[in-house]
């Protein structure tokens, strides 16, 4: 980790992070462009203006922001910004990592070993009863169970670890309940473990917050474990998220008359290692090497001395050419505009800003329609 965060610059992180059309990823390019999160602030209206925003950006302002911070502390939870020194260390070497945790209950559940049970909401008994072996039976090895408090095996693999350590993360803020017959289990784990979320405080989950909910899942995490999961469960994108963050993907193999293993079973096919119990998940990490957790380097942006690449006129008409509604890999965007790395992300930035880039899995963008943004 890089020297302590000041006041100031964590409060200028957190309304970064709450700030219009900025993601995790143009967080992660805006920290890397700029020397801090500070002067990041002050340059979003001229960004998104260059990106083909009409109206500027809103930027949460300073009262707002320790408005959160206070609401967060009086939960008796913690609010931790990307870059501070209790920053999870494997959510920290995510790339991007989430620009902002909120954290209830014990924070030092998330440095031990951890897996990540997931699967499906409509578990079978035998799924349930499955997910429970392996996460009691994981405990007591010493790992820290991870999931994402929905029904099912989520519910099923938390509510075995309790006595050993487990992690909930939640979709919505973590004063909010989501589903409600979750509440009482929910209450117990901020508790006896963690509760875990992106969100501010009072946020109610809608659909577009279980990926980044996933995605915190499988960042905590060594492993991913699906238990049950159908052909479109969001345990997949969890799986998906594991690959691309480089962590393993276990599946445990059901019927193939069960809709519920399919997904599951698809896994298996496609190259994730087949697992049974706690004693093969064990076993299956130990035969790879355990590379050491840390920050990415930056590597997309130069910002030595905070000078920022200025694209031409041409340049960006070159990169719009580039774009347009299909993914198309940024990697393919610089071969055929011939420019520069940092020159590419710069107006990929831009337009995000601007609200009319979307980011794709794998590296990938797309151009949205110009609105009236």
């Amino acid at each position: 980790m890089s020297a302590p965060l000041s006041a100031a610059e964590r409060l200028a992180r957190l309304r970064l992070a709450r700030s219009d059309t900025v993601g995790p990823v143009t967080f992660r390019d805006l920290l890397q462009h700029f020397p801090n999160a500070v002067e990041a602030l002050d340059a979003l209206p001229s960004l998104a203006a260059r990106g083909g925003r009409k109206s500027a950006p809103r930027i949460p302002s300073r009262a707002e922001a320790e408005r959160e911070i206070a609401a967060t502390e009086k939960l008796g939870a913690r609010l931790i910004v990307f870059g501070e020194s209790d920053f999870p260390r494997r959510l920290a070497a995510v790339d991007p990592a989430p620009p902002v945790i909120s954290v209830l209950g014990s924070l030092h559940l998330a440095e031990r070993p951890a897996i990540a049970l997931v699967g499906s909401r409509n578990a079978s008994a035998a799924g349930a009863k499955l997910a429970s072996t392996i996460a009691r039976d994981l405990g007591q090895r010493g790992y820290t169970t991870v999931s994402g408090l929905a029904r099912g095996i989520d519910a099923a693999a938390h509510k075995a670890s309790l006595d050993t350590g487990t992690i909930g993360v939640v979709a919505g803020g973590l004063d909010v309940v989501y589903p409600e017959e979750n509440r009482a289990l929910q209450l117990e784990i901020a508790e006896r473990g963690a509760l875990i979320s992106e969100m501010p405080p009072g946020t109610r989950p809608q659909a577009r917050h279980f990926p980044r909910r996933n995605r915190l899942i499988s960042g905590l995490s060594l492993a991913v474990v699906v238990v049950e999961a159908a052909m479109r469960s969001g345990s997949l994108i969890t799986a998906r998220f594991a690959l691309e963050q480089g962590r393993d993907v276990f599946a445990v193999p059901g019927s193939p008359l069960d809709p519920r293993a399919r997904g599951s079973n698809s896994l298996i096919k496609d190259g994730a290692a087949l697992v049974e119990s706690a004693d093969d998940i064990i076993a299956a990490l130990a035969q790879a090497p355990m590379l050491p957790f840390s920050e990415p380097a930056p590597d997309r942006f130069d910002s030595a001395g905070g000078t920022a690449p200025e694209p031409d006129a041409a340049t960006r008409k070159r990169v719009l050419s580039a774009l347009g509604p299909t993914p198309t890999p940024v990697d393919e965007i610089l071969r055929m505009t011939g420019a520069s790395v940092p020159v590419i992300r710069m107006v990929l930035l831009e337009l995000d800003l601007a609200g009319r880039l979307h980011r794709d899995p794998g590296d990938r963008v797309s151009l949205l329609p110009e609105g009236d943004i």
